[in-house]
C-alpha cells in the first residue's frame, strides 16, 4: 500500500470536485498556460502561492526558495524568470516574503546552521546595509519583521537589475515588479508599495520605502 495514500486520495477528491464544477477545466489547462503572474516566494510550507492568492492552476507561475531571494548567480531562479518574462510574457513579477520567516531569523542569529549559512549570507548583507534602521527598533520581533520587509525591497531591486527585466523594458514589454509580504497570523497579503514599472523607478526605492514607513510610525 502506498505510504502516500492520503495525499493521493486528496488529489482524487480535488480533481473530481474541479471536474464536477468545470468539466472541461483540465482539457483546456493541458493545452497551454497563460499566467499573468510570476510569484517568487519563500519555500515555507505555509505560504503556498495559489492558495493564498486564490488562484487556480495555470493562473500563476511560481518559483520558491529559502527566504525568497533573487541572486544573480542562481541559474534556477534566473531561468524561471527568463521563461516567465520571455516565453510566457507575464505582466507582473511578484516578490513575496512573509513575517516570521525562518530563513531571515536564522540569518539574524549568531550561530551556525550548516550549508544554508552560505545562502543566508545574502540576508546578513542586507542586515548590515540597514544596520541603523534595525538597531533603532525595540526588540528582536520588530527587527525580524522589519528585516523581512527590507529583504523584499532588496530582492525587488535585484530582480529589476537582471538583464532579463532590463531587456524586457528596453523592448517596451508591459512588465511590473512588485513587493508583497504575507502575514501568516491572519492570512493577509500586504502591498509594500514598491512597484517598479520602468528602470528609473528603482533608483530611490530604498529611500521611498523608509520614508513611508517612518511617516507611518509617527502617525
Amino acid at each position: 500500500m502506498s505510504k502516500l495514500k492520503q495525499l493521493l486520495e486528496n488529489n482524487r477528491r480535488w480533481s473530481d470536485d474541479v471536474k464536477s464544477r468545470e468539466p472541461d477545466f483540465f482539457t483546456e489547462l493541458a493545452k497551454q498556460q497563460l499566467p499573468e503572474y510570476l510569484w517568487i516566494g519563500c519555500s515555507d510550507s505555509r505560504v503556498a502561492a495559489n492558495t493564498i492568492a486564490g488562484l487556480m492552476p495555470g493562473e500563476i507561475f511560481v518559483h520558491r526558495n529559502i527566504a525568497n531571494l533573487v541572486i544573480h548567480t542562481d541559474m534556477n531562479c534566473l531561468s524561471v524568470l527568463q521563461f516567465a518574462v520571455d516565453i510566457l510574457h507575464v505582466k507582473h513579477v511578484i516578490i513575496t516574503g512573509h513575517y516570521g520567516c525562518g530563513g531571515v531569523l536564522a540569518a539574524m542569529e549568531d550561530s551556525r546552521h550548516g550549508l544554508i549559512d552560505n545562502w543566508l549570507r545574502h540576508i546578513q548583507d542586507i542586515a548590515s546595509l540597514y544596520d541603523d534602521v534595525l538597531r533603532a527598533l525595540p526588540d528582536i520581533e520588530a527587527r525580524l519583521d522589519k528585516l523581512c520587509e527590507l529583504n523584499i525591497i532588496e530582492q525587488v531591486i535585484n530582480t529589476c537589475e537582471t538583464t532579463i527585466i532590463q531587456d524586457a523594458w528596453s523592448r517596451g514589454q508591459e512588465l511590473s515588479v512588485h513587493g508583497l509580504i504575507y502575514n501568516i497570523n491572519d492570512g493577509i497579503l500586504h502591498d509594500l508599495d514598491i512597484t517598479v514599472e520602468k528602470w528609473a523607478d528603482r533608483k530611490d526605492l530604498r529611500r521611498r520605502f523608509l520614508s513611508t514607513t517612518n511617516a507611518a510610525a509617527l502617525r
